[in-house]
């Protein structure tokens, strides 16, 4: 049996973004060719299921998946930086990175050291993005509030989420990745095994616009059989 998601579901997935104020992302494309999809059973729920499609013929088909993962502490909702929360809502997909080399992506990929920082300090102007920095150093943030990417192992492979980054606002919410399983509820990230990680940042395109949709039940596309 083949699974095509609707063409209809391309236009539900942004309005689902649109609906959530806040899940500021940058402009979603219009006509992606890959969909990641993530549901989870009820708002407070901490495991999902995520499938890869991908449009072919006319309609979407499964490429990958269901694979179990991994969202956020608090469930999956409107998300802050004081809220283990993974935002429900629609995001490009537009970078990688990881502390092992690159396996092979199309999206630009940093290989990520110590030096390496995701800015979680809401005071800085550098909030929500990379930055290179030696440890102990001053380089317009505080090093304690943000992620040291190099050195947590989860990092091995990571896909940004565009969540609150155009605009950027603070306090919104920082660092939302998908990235590898511990195997236990995230800081609001989705993680996933190994496995299903590397493939995922091999098979996402930059020419295909892909796209990340997060959401409660069904709602982010309908099932043909």
């Amino acid at each position: 049996m083949r699974i095509l998601v609707r063409l209809a579901a391309t236009v539900s997935l942004a309005a689902t973004a649109m609906a959530w104020p806040t899940s500021a992302s940058a402009a979603l494309p219009t006509d992606p060719e890959q969909v990641v999809t993530v549901r989870v059973p009820s708002r407070a729920s901490t495991t999902g299921i995520l499938e890869a499609w991908e449009r072919r013929d006319g309609g979407f088909v499964r490429v990958r998946g269901p694979v179990r993962v991994f969202v956020g502490q608090a469930g999956v909702g409107p998300a802050s930086e004081w809220r283990s929360r993974t935002p429900r809502g629609t995001f490009t997909l537009t970078e990688a990175f990881g502390i092992a080399k690159d396996p092979g992506t199309s999206l630009p990929y940093t290989r990520v050291s110590r030096s390496h920082w995701w800015v979680s300090d809401v005071k800085s102007r550098y909030y929500n993005t990379m930055r290179l920095c030696s440890p102990g150093a001053s380089c317009g943030f505080r090093q304690n509030l943000s992620e040291q990417l190099g050195a947590i192992s989860v990092y091995k492979y990571a896909v940004v989420m565009d969540y609150n980054r155009d605009p950027v606002i603070a306090g919104r919410g920082s660092a939302f990745f998908l990235h590898v399983s511990e195997g236990k509820p995230t800081q609001g990230c989705i993680s996933m095994p190994v496995r299903a990680m590397r493939w995922l940042v091999r098979w996402l395109d930059p020419t295909a616009d892909p796209i990340v949709s997060v959401n409660v039940g069904d709602a982010a596309y309908s099932v043909l059989d």
